[in-house]
């Protein structure tokens, strides 16, 4: 487990704001469960989910680029909630995915011109003898605005995608699972990227 608990280049447990963001959040209980279930709220409604923040400079895909930009999308974040469950004694992994996304904007589709949203990052946490996903991507707000109902994390249960909204219409589904990594593998991440949507990689910033 300890590669699960050791500060990583992006899972970057031991950098002062996180640190202070964990600390400041995560309760006055002691128990992981607890601590665990706080932290995924801190994360899903303290960093404002953003999907035109992707950029091809891995550093960020760091824990403390998310926490300090204020808004991300669901890889840093995942990677900040894997980063204050390591600073709390939690081992914490990242799982990545690629996923259908049947209510994109227009505005999204266009950019990535593809309804497919590859390697989705969520978060694995042990905990109580087991591996628990928990995805905080997307904040009460964002869920609200959508018509999607946020999801919630007890820390017993996996928490991913709901498959379908409020009005019965078919959300996400998951089509590829990469796995599960202590850190987020680079090449892995951004050549798949690259191959989903080459166009990205392409425009001058690469920003999407």
């Amino acid at each position: 487990m300890d590669q699960y608990l050791r500060p990583g280049r992006f899972i970057d447990s031991d950098h002062p704001t996180v640190v202070e963001f964990a600390e400041c959040h995560r309760g006055v209980s002691r128990e992981p469960l607890e601590q665990a279930v706080a932290l995924y709220y801190a994360v899903r409604d303290g960093v404002r989910y953003n999907p035109y923040r992707f950029s091809r400079d891995p550093q960020h895909l760091c824990a403390s680029h998310a926490l300090a930009d204020g808004e991300s999308y669901c890889v840093p974040k995942a990677h900040l909630l894997a980063a204050c469950a390591r600073h709390c004694g939690i081992p914490a992994r990242i799982g990545l995915a690629d996923v259908r996304n049947h209510l994109s904007t227009a505005k999204l589709l266009e950019l990535l011109r593809s309804d497919v949203f590859a390697m989705h990052g969520y978060t694995e946490l042990f905990i109580d003898g087991r591996w628990v996903k928990a995805t905080p991507a997307f904040n009460a707000l964002l869920c609200q605005m959508f018509g999607v109902a946020p999801l919630e994390f007890d820390g017993r249960n996996d928490s991913i995608f709901h498959p379908y909204n409020d009005s019965g219409e078919r959300y996400m589904e998951y089509l590829v699972e990469h796995g599960s990594f202590a850190e987020v593998p680079e090449a892995l991440f951004f050549g798949h990227l690259r191959r989903v949507y080459p166009h990205l990689f392409e425009a001058e910033g690469g920003r999407g």
